[in-house]
């Protein structure tokens, strides 16, 4: 059975709306046309949920590009914050330099230096 076999049979077992199929349908066969073996199905998975996700691959760096500056109103009435946008969840007091994620604020990580400054300086 392929991918898109199982698919439609997994998802008609559940009674799932014809046109709520039809894109499933879509975005496997797409995955599907990609030829993955068993073994880069395995790597591969992984990569594109941490994409569907709006998730970072890498880890989040001080580039100035990759942070954006909302008012104090938009934070807490008081200060300004600088929000990754790589991942929403991430923010800054320093520009980037250090962040904490919403789900921990008591942990900051320091962020890496972005390769990018090399041909910026």
């Amino acid at each position: 059975m392929s991918m898109v076999e199982h698919a439609r049979l997994e998802l008609e077992l559940i009674e799932e709306e014809p046109e709520i199929i039809e894109g499933y349908l879509k975005v496997i066969q797409a995955f599907s046309d990609m030829g993955h073996s068993g073994g880069s199905v395995s790597v591969t998975i992984p990569v594109v949920n941490t994409l569907l996700h709006q998730k970072p691959l890498s880890p989040l760096t001080d580039w100035p590009d990759d942070w954006q500056f909302h008012e104090k109103e938009m934070w807490d009435g008081v200060n300004g914050i600088w929000q990754s946008k790589r991942d929403s969840t991430a923010f800054s007091k320093d520009e980037g330099k250090h962040y904490f994620l919403l789900a921990n604020k008591s942990l900051t990580f320091e962020s890496k230096r972005d390769k990018r400054w090399k041909d910026h300086v």
